[in-house]
């Protein structure tokens, strides 16, 4: 309706604005009677005004109809892209993220709106479902360890004299163990994604150099050798997040790994930017699955070596460096390697 009264408004002022200038040429009529040689009829100025007004009114008034009903159809016209936009946005208000507006026609600012708008939610959409995928994956591995340990109890309680105490304590531990990193690593997920971290310069051959020491025990245990190669230097980075990456890259390398393996962890510093490269022998592995490596709870099955004193991982410690990786908009690929094994290379941010 303000779009056909605009119409309608600028067309009537229009009228106005050639009605104005009409009077003002009239002004150049004589008055009074006119002599026309031959004795014809001569109109004067009173004369043409008196034709003048009232056709004029006549021509304003149809230009406010035609106006109005042009602008109506043209208002509409105009704005049904508009109606169909916000249809869209009245399904995803109301849950529905599947609808698309997909709006025909020429490219326009419109369109332009309609194609960001589908964009959009088709982002939405992928978070949702990756939320509801998170959410009934924690779900289902924070309940295990809880089933496990009352399934154990309950078999204890009902056989007293036959149940081995030593042995049943030992199966708790493990697998209260294994629900306290669980928990640890969905907590460390979550303060990653939802908190700011301010950023620093962090000497980066310093923190790989810490963590490898700390993870000798963890590797000379099962006869893994550890080599470096650090020329790095100072990178803009939150502290403890760069710590806790390269902490889980490198005890990933670890668990992931033969007896008697090897892991390398490389950082270089170019003109175009700071890498940190972990590899590590082991299986061969088909690039598809390890292309997934990065998502939450995805495990590489039939790779990891369990035992008591390295109980299963909870399948988030790749998905902790990715988050920390999009958290510092760097760029990180994982890569499996020739001859078994895998190697995961991250673009840093150098200091300047």
């Amino acid at each position: 309706m303000q779009l056909t009264l605009s119409y309608a408004a600028l067309l009537v002022l229009a009228g106005v604005a050639l009605f104005a200038v009409g009077f003002l040429i009239l002004r150049f009529v004589p008055e009074g009677n006119l002599v026309v040689v031959g004795g014809g009829f001569a109109p004067g100025r009173d004369d043409l005004i008196d034709v003048f007004v009232p056709y004029s009114l006549f021509a304003l008034l149809g230009l406010a109809v035609v106006g109005l009903g042009g602008g109506w159809l043209l208002a509409g016209r105009m704005l049904r892209p508009l109606m169909r936009i916000t249809d869209a946005a009245r399904q995803a208000r109301d849950g529905s993220l599947s609808h698309r507006i997909d709006l025909p026609g020429r490219q326009n600012e419109l369109a332009e709106l309609a194609d960001t708008f589908d964009d959009m939610l088709g982002q939405v959409q992928r978070s949702v479902e990756e939320q509801r995928r998170f959410a009934a994956n924690a779900s289902h591995e924070l309940r295990t360890p809880l089933a496990v340990m009352r399934t154990m109890l309950e078999v204890a309680g009902a056989d007293p004299a036959g149940r081995d105490t030593d042995a049943l304590l030992e199966r708790l531990a493990e697998t209260n163990e294994r629900s306290v990193a669980l928990t640890e690593a969905l907590l460390t997920l979550a303060e990653v994604e939802h908190r700011d971290h301010p950023r620093v310069e962090v000497d980066i051959d310093a923190v790989v150099e810490e963590v490898v020491e700390e993870m000798k025990d963890a590797s000379s245990h099962s006869g893994i050798r550890i080599e470096t190669d650090l020329a790095a230097g100072t990178v803009m980075a939150a502290p403890m997040l760069l710590r806790q990456l390269v902490t889980n890259l490198v005890q990933n390398a670890i668990a992931y790994n033969h007896p008697g393996g090897v892991v390398r962890v490389a950082t270089r510093r170019a003109a175009d930017g700071t890498t940190l490269e972990i590899s590590n022998t082991g299986d061969v592995l088909d690039q598809t699955l390890v292309d997934t490596f990065m998502e939450p709870f995805v495990r590489g099955e039939g790779r990891t070596r369990r035992s008591a004193e390295r109980p299963a991982g909870s399948g988030l410690g790749l998905a902790i460096v990715s988050s920390i990786v999009a958290a510092h908009g760097w760029g990180s690929t994982v890569t499996a390697r020739e001859g078994g094994g895998l190697s995961v290379r991250v673009s840093l941010v150098a200091a300047r």
